[in-house]
């Protein structure tokens, strides 16, 4: 019995070697996209038969909520409650449309999706005839009927018909799961036989591997030729973006320095002559009666409250207490106001570090965009605020032991410390962010002392 590296120069001079190599191959082809196509069709019907079963689930808990939001409703006599009732039942009816669409198609449970409709519809119209005796104030007939079984007795059928239902369903979905696994037998079968086949047409072929071998080879220098050359333009983008970032930032800042200007110079010009006249009003008024003075006092109270706004307002736009008193000072204010705000227990543990203007303002925005997440996300109650310096290195954390999150994951809130992050590259820093789900978050940053 010849071996097959015996056979080998035979069938390279054979006539019948391309043909029988073809033959492999077209077989195989054939088994595969039957195959293929077999299971295709499948897995898409037990994805609709996944997607009714859950339209039938849906349809009863939709039932149940519309009944809950009704019941609250009746009982409370809170508008709240009607929301949960109204989305209910256009989850019922929406539901309803698409279970009917689907059964259209399968007359033998045509029938019983129409009595599923029916019992359904004869609920939801339950239900309404229910809410109307209650806004007409027939207190006694809504009463009756809510206490009467008529209720109990229909959301009893509909769950009986969609139990029947999903029982149908499941027993599609075996009968769907059994073909697959034939499909499947009957691939791996003429997959195998096919691949002996492709073996032998596989050493009819050897004489062409050390070409395709050289010309992988070509193909991988021309590639890397490509992907070094595509480094070195990410590497320009990346450094066109930074100065962009940098020239935003830059931007940014003027644009609140601006307002905050105009602000303080014509906002609170206004409300400081405003709070004057009151003033004047009140001293050359004398006597007043009561009415009048409460009125008076109203008003200066809310002048004053929107003097205090204005003074926050610009704090946040440019926290005048950063160029007025220093770093150490402007932090200390911002943590204990936000402490007070949020009613957070807040420490804060801040030494005087050498830093530019620019790096300063960046430590402050930083300490102020990770307190507003923790406002907003963290549900912490208590802060750790930490600023120092190491061996030439300024050191910052913010750290809180709130819900934490998987930094893993995407966030669609992350663009503030994305752009933070992108802030303290241009100060030659970086930024850090640790956190799990229960185990709060800390945000740290490091940046050079400037000299």
């Amino acid at each position: 019995m010849q071996t097959p590296m015996k056979l080998l120069p035979l069938l390279r001079g054979s006539p019948f070697a391309f043909p029988l190599a073809a033959l492999a191959a077209l077989a195989m082809f054939l088994i595969s996209e039957s195959s293929y196509q077999q299971a295709t069709t499948t897995f898409v019907a037990l994805g609709t038969q996944s997607e009714a079963r859950t339209n039938i689930q849906v349809l009863w808990r939709s039932l149940t909520d519309a009944e809950t939001g009704q019941r609250g409703y009746l009982i409370t006599g809170r508008p709240e409650y009607l929301r949960p009732y109204v989305e209910a039942q256009g989850q019922v009816v929406s539901t309803l449309d698409w279970l009917t669409g689907y059964y259209t198609q399968e007359p033998e449970n045509d029938a019983l999706m129409k009595q599923v409709v029916q019992a359904s519809r004869a609920k939801l119209s339950e239900l309404a005839e229910t809410m109307k005796l209650y806004d007409e104030h027939k207190d006694d007939a809504w009463r009756n009927l809510m206490l009467s079984n008529i209720g109990k007795e229909q959301m009893d059928t509909v769950r009986t018909l969609s139990e029947r239902l999903l029982e149908r369903e499941s027993a599609k979905v075996e009968v769907a799961r059994r073909s697959l696994a034939q499909t499947l037998l009957l691939n791996r079968i003429g997959v195998s036989a096919m691949t002996a086949l492709s073996l032998l047409a596989l050493y009819m072929y050897l004489r062409q591997t050390t070409a395709l071998v050289r010309q992988r080879e070509e193909q991988r220098r021309l590639v890397q030729s490509e992907r070094d050359q595509f480094e070195g333009e990410v590497l320009v983008r990346t450094e066109q973006l930074t100065d962009l970032a940098r020239h935003l930032q830059t931007v940014r800042e003027d644009e609140r320095h601006r307002l905050a200007r105009e602000l303080h110079d014509e906002l609170g010009a206004l409300l400081t002559a405003a709070k004057l006249d009151v003033a004047r009003l009140k001293s050359r008024l004398g006597t007043v009666t009561p009415e009048v003075a409460e009125r008076l006092q109203h008003l200066s109270d809310g002048l004053n409250s929107g003097i205090a706004l204005k003074r926050r307002i610009i704090e946040d736009l440019r926290p005048s207490s950063l160029s007025n008193l220093g770093l150490v000072a402007a932090l200390d204010i911002l943590v204990r106001e936000w402490a007070q705000r949020s009613e957070v227990r807040a420490d804060a543990e801040i030494e005087p570090v050498r830093l530019r203007p620019a790096g300063e303002l960046t430590v402050y925005r930083l300490v102020q965009e990770a307190l507003t997440n923790i406002t907003k996300y963290a549900k912490a109650k208590n802060v750790e605020v930490r600023v120092g310096a190491l061996e030439g290195v300024v050191q910052v954390s913010v750290r809180d032991d709130g819900v934490g999150f998987d930094t893993a994951q995407p966030r669609s809130s992350a663009h503030g410390l994305l752009g933070m992050r992108y802030r303290l590259e241009t100060e030659g820093g970086q930024l850090t962010l640790e956190s799990a789900p229960g185990a709060g978050t800390v945000v740290r940053a490091r940046l050079p002392e400037s000299s």
